[in-house]
């Protein structure tokens, strides 16, 4: 049935009916509107590690990630290793989210700007995550496509995904997307690491490949083409801008008993995944050489193995795939759907259109408002004309905010019109250098001006894209650097209680606040900063984030090495 074996069908039975049972557990935890968007604050250091795995890890990345590598090579595992080099800081940054004591990133802007540069934070990361909703969601259409031959459609596939995954994200909130979270971590481990027994012995491994391939460039970590040391550089630093503003950072960074829990959490949870993307990686260029001079989809790759090999293992391999690539899919979906109905009720509905009413309310409507983004995240899925053009997008989309938050965590002078002017002139030049044509707007930037460019801001007759990200990060950064200097300063009371509570410490036990207030009873760490200087506030680091940071560096040199090793000759 549906291409399908009775022990495959059974297993992705059996995995639908438990994931939903497990998600409905957390339903008795959900008590009130925050614990509904945060949880308790009550979760540990193994189950914050296995949020942020499968919070950042999911189908889009591994089909995405082979489907790349099957086009350009081994050079392609930088679609994804593109945060890999802001791996490090993150185990600096995880702290400060915690310290900011709040519920969403939104808060952080009310508190630092005021409540417009709140709501706009509000609006796109909204449109940011219902986008990405959408390309999971295509993600795992395709797959299931693939992996059945065509027995199940696509459409019905993305249906059938979003009905089970909003049942238990509507009922339990975020509780349930990190309870879920500790099956569906096991699952995408298998996703990622189940092809690799069966695709590389079928092409004889990587020297095989290194014999069979014509062109050796493919089997290169860094291309000397498209993907680049500058590429790569770019990209890195533009996803490291944009990482500090994505939505679910303040889930995965403060839903942990103390800054500590945040800070493994985050690390260990993203090193996890970027081993994983090393196994997505040699799927794709153990397709290019078992499918070389053959006309096979890209975007399916992933898929399309699966189908040719796991059937010749045994039965039940392709359920056992598929229920584990829906687990990948539905347990980042879930952790996003909620955030954007946190952004939505506590940052719009609540302060904006209907104040005073109980807390029941609230809870009620973050729950409509989920299952809505969700809804309307299907249409996204369709708009996409590649799983790769609709990554490059989201890229494009996350850094849009990312300025004025750096800014206004590290320099006094940050003001409201700057916060506005800088994210508004990063978006439009964004939206300028961009091809809209697919989404029913007339323009395409490579059609009037690619042509009047230098040669080497191009690739294949259009904009490369590293240039793109120059543009529209150098349009943001200049022009709120010039607004800052020339409007007037932020008010001193309102900039020391947001200092004040970011420098102090998250103590044991800690009692919930309103975002950026600190407990009663607990004073206010002293300022100290790395520049001496009143209009900067560079904290100096501990000797907790010095040993981290280090750490952080040392296992991306080793990641690097290992894959290099790998793939060497």
């Amino acid at each position: 049935m549906f291409g399908l074996g009775w022990l495959d069908g059974l297993i992705i039975v059996v995995y639908l009916v438990g994931i939903t049972g497990v998600g409905m557990l957390a339903v008795k935890k959900v008590k009130s509107a925050s614990s509904f968007f945060i949880g308790d604050r009550k979760f540990g250091k193994f189950m914050m590690m296995m949020f942020t795995f499968c919070a950042g890890t999911h189908t889009d990345q591994a089909a995405i990630v082979a489907a790349k590598t099957y086009r350009v090579g081994a050079s392609g595992i930088w679609y994804e290793w593109l945060w890999l080099f802001c791996t490090p800081f993150f185990w600096l940054f995880a702290p400060l989210f915690r310290r900011m004591r709040a519920v969403t990133t939104a808060d952080f802007f009310h508190a630092r700007y005021n409540q417009g540069v709140s709501v706009l934070y509000a609006l796109l990361g909204i449109l940011q995550l219902t986008a990405y909703i959408g390309l999971l969601l295509k993600t795992s259409g395709k797959m299931i496509t693939a992996v059945t031959a065509g027995a199940i459609d696509a459409d019905k596939a993305i249906l059938v995904t979003v009905a089970i995954f909003i049942v238990y994200g509507v009922s339990g909130g975020l509780s349930a997307a990190i309870f879920t979270n500790l099956v569906q971590g096991v699952m995408t481990l298998i996703l990622s690491f189940m092809l690799l027994p069966f695709v590389l012995p079928a092409v004889g491994g990587v020297a095989g490949l290194w014999q069979s391939l014509p062109d050796k460039n493919m089997l290169k970590i860094v291309a000397p083409d498209e993907i680049t040391i500058f590429y790569i550089a770019v990209i890195s630093l533009n996803g490291l801008i944009g990482w500090v503003v994505q939505p679910n950072c303040m889930a995965i960074t403060s839903a942990g008993k103390t800054e500590m829990e945040g800070r493994v959490g985050v690390m260990c949870g993203i090193m996890i995944k970027r081993i994983c993307t090393i196994a997505w990686t040699l799927v794709g260029v153990s397709a290019i050489g078992l499918y070389l001079g053959k006309q096979v989809d890209g975007d399916q790759i992933y898929g399309i193995v699966a189908h040719d090999l796991l059937p010749k293992a045994g039965p039940g391999f392709v359920g056992l795939f598929i229920a584990s690539m829906l687990a990948a899919v539905m347990s980042c979906c879930g952790s996003l759907m909620v955030t954007s109905s946190a952004l939505f009720t506590k940052n719009i509905y609540k302060p904006l259109l209907v104040k005073g009413k109980k807390d029941e309310h609230y809870k009620l409507v973050g729950r409509i408002v989920a299952a809505a983004v969700v809804l309307v995240s299907v249409y996204f899925a369709y708009r996409f004309t590649t799983l790769i053009n609709g990554l490059e997008i989201a890229w494009r989309l996350q850094p849009t905010m990312g300025i004025a938050f750096l800014m206004g965590v590290f320099w006094r002078r940050a003001n409201v019109p700057a916060a506005w002017t800088a994210t508004l002139m990063t978006f439009i030049t964004m939206l300028f250098t961009s091809d809209l044509t697919q989404f029913s707007i007339p323009w395409n930037f490579n059609a009037h001006f690619a042509d009047k460019l230098p040669a080497f801001m191009l690739f294949h007759g259009k904009l490369y894209l590293p240039w793109q990200m120059i543009t529209y990060l150098s349009a943001g950064f200049l022009s709120f650097i010039i607004i800052a200097l020339l409007a007037k300063p932020m008010e001193k009371m309102r900039l020391e209680k947001f200092y004040e509570c970011i420098r102090t410490s998250i103590t044991p036990n800690e009692p919930e606040t309103e975002p950026f207030t600190l407990p009663p009873g607990v004073k206010p760490e002293p300022r100290d900063v790395l520049v001496s200087h009143p209009d900067w506030e560079i904290p100096r680091p501990s000797k907790v984030s010095i040993i981290g940071f280090l750490a952080g560096w040392a296992a991306v040199g080793a990641l690097i090495f290992t894959f290099y090793w790998i793939m060497r000759p």
